[in-house]
């Protein structure tokens, strides 16, 4: 995702937000507290939780399609589950495997397993086959829960990858209802430094890596974007319809609302035109956003009531700089909590001054340096150091490793290696590689402007271009096949494109090939473009090739045939007017 706007943040900018945010003064006290807690505090999640059902039994905790259930209720519920983990033999260290859409089981049980120690690992509902099993190896779950809605899941891999016998929620409710209700004593003796659950990041690997987020980094961002940030009110509803195995609805949704007592509003899944209905029907007074989410409400037809929302406060990351001032003043938004942050990243940035265009600022350490453009890596000068851009120009955003922002790392020890930056401006000194271009602009803030490396983003997700090209290559016309992303002007992220070279005599059945990619890969990472070249270079070089055919996108392919994506049922045909413009609105590809 690629921005040519180069604004920066002034002093005096800044000054004037700063009476309006008074009232917050409660808030950013709590904030700022919180940000002193260390790894090995005896805090946690779960305690989090259950202090404030304590606090506020009655309250509404999460409301969901207009049912709500209380603090004081939710907690019980929570116990009950985690009092049948725990008969189940889950204990502190093990990994609750929860494989469902969104619900509001599924938000307990992830409670119940961190209330006991355990890890929840967040598998992505929408993995198949060899992809969802290669996850479950990751994670090595004690318990697999599996929601009814993703039985198809399921039945895509071979039963011997489970390890264990997975536990429908069905089954899980009947067991839980003459279970105990307290609270487990487990809870009180945890440490932040404990792991709280697995998020499923894709690399440069190819398949997913299960990034690990510990309690000290939930907690952090309770504080951080929370309470500093995004500073929701007690009588406020956030309104979430991001899947919960993304980062955004577990960590920043939820931890904005304990900070503050308020209530979660859970959406089954995005409707661009049921979003609204959604949001009003269960209250909301604020959701949670990726900046796909923002253009796709854009696209909508104009209402009369598009003010009349509810909404006051958004909160989320990608809102595009040509899209801020449309989309606040169509909807009537006061505040964009914009914020920077990754599954695996160390530091976050929120806008918490309500500045425009920027990802906010960040109070630890970082450095936003220069890097090299084919490698994507941090470039060092000639005394061996990293060299930091001036305010106003675009790098290669680190963050600093340090026992207040450690780097927990992947399940694969080579991984985490690999993310690191050593001896980056002096003897000892550790940073981790983002991989995402960032836009100095003074005064500790940064707009995000693109990823580096061979993942891109699109539709919100991360695309490894390894797995799509395994999955091509498996296709029995394509002979070697090269994935990339490119941009698709009106639309957020990068979409997907393939260079791909056919077996003699073959031809293309492009929708056979949809079927196959569909079968095989998220709906996401189906690639949008598939351009067929007589030849893929494999020298030391191929990089660069890779960069130059990434430049050349789907305009200026020559005389190369080139096909696009109508959907599931459609499959590929060759590429026609209209289509670039259909896929900017939202209109392709259809998935059904």
């Amino acid at each position: 995702m690629t921005t040519e706007h180069k604004s920066t943040v002034s002093l005096s900018g800044l000054a004037g937000q700063l009476p309006a945010m008074l009232p917050d003064l409660p808030s950013l006290l709590r904030g700022a507290l919180g940000m002193t807690r260390r790894p090995d505090a005896r805090e946690s999640i779960g305690l989090v939780f259950q202090r404030v059902a304590e606090r506020r039994p009655d309250r509404p905790f999460l409301r969901f399609e207009g049912d709500s259930i209380s603090y004081g209720d939710a907690n019980a519920q929570v116990n009950r589950y985690a009092s049948v983990l725990a008969q189940r033999g889950v204990q502190t260290g093990d990994v609750v495997g929860i494989l469902m859409k969104n619900r509001p089981e599924a938000l307990l049980i992830t409670l119940a397993a961190v209330k006991l120690g355990a890890a929840a690992g967040m598998l992505n509902h929408n993995q198949r086959g060899d992809v969802l099993a290669h996850s479950l190896g990751l994670i090595d779950s004690r318990i697999l829960i599996v929601g009814e809605e993703c039985e198809d899941a399921l039945a895509s891999i071979d039963p011997a990858a489970l390890g264990t016998s997975p536990l429908r929620v069905g089954e899980l409710d009947a067991l839980a209802a003459d279970a105990d209700s307290a609270n487990p004593a487990v809870t009180e003796r945890l440490h932040a430094r404990h792991t709280a659950y697995y998020i499923f990041t894709s690399g440069t690997t190819g398949l997913p890596k299960a990034s690990r987020m510990t309690h000290f980094r939930w907690l952090k961002s309770m504080s951080g974007l929370g309470s500093l940030g995004v500073r929701l009110r007690r009588d406020d509803t956030l309104y979430c319809c991001l899947p919960l195995y993304h980062n955004n609805a577990l960590t920043v949704a939820l931890s904005s609302v304990l900070a503050s007592g308020a209530t979660l509003a859970l959406g089954r899944k995005f409707s661009a035109s049921g979003f609204w209905a959604d949001a009003k029907r269960n209250g909301a007074t604020a959701f949670i956003y990726i900046g796909e989410i923002c253009r796709y409400l854009l696209n909508q037809p104009p209402r009369p009531d598009d003010h009349d929302n509810g909404i006051r406060l958004v909160v989320g990351n990608g809102l595009r700089p040509e899209l801020w001032t449309e989309f606040t003043e169509r909807f009537g938004i006061d505040r964009v909590a914009e914020f920077y942050g990754a599954s695996e990243c160390n530091i976050a940035f929120i806008n918490a001054l309500n500045q425009t265009h920027t990802a906010g600022v960040c109070p630890l350490s970082y450095a936003v340096v220069e890097y090299d453009q084919d490698t994507g890596k941090a470039r060092r000068g000639a005394d061996g150091r990293l060299r930091r851009v001036r305010t106003g120009e675009v790098g290669l955003l680190l963050a600093k490793v340090t026992d207040r922002a450690p780097f927990d790392g992947y399940t694969d020890p080579e991984a985490t290696e690999a993310k690191l930056v050593r001896n980056g401006f002096a003897d000892g000194d550790t940073w981790f590689d983002t991989g995402d271009l960032v836009r100095s602009q003074g005064y500790m803030h940064v707009a995000f402007v693109d990823r580096l490396g061979d993942t891109f983003r699109w539709k919100g997700e991360n695309v490894a271009t390894t797995e799509v090209e395994g999955a091509l290559s498996a296709h029995d016309a394509i002979s070697e096949a090269v994935v990339y992303g490119v941009e698709v002007p009106g639309a957020d992220g990068r979409a997907g494109m393939a260079a791909v070279t056919l077996h003699p005599d073959a031809e293309l059945d492009g929708v056979r090939l949809a079927r196959d990619l569909f079968a095989s890969l998220p709906p996401y990472a189906v690639p949008l473009f598939v351009r067929i070249v007589d030849e893929l270079e494999h020298t030391s070089t191929f990089k660069s090739r890779k960069v130059e055919l990434r430049d050349e996108g789907f305009s200026k392919t020559g005389d190369d045939p080139l096909y696009v994506l109508e959907g599931r049922s459609g499959g590929y045909r060759p590429a026609y007017d209209g289509y670039v413009e259909a896929v900017a609105r939202g209109e392709l590809p259809s998935t059904r």
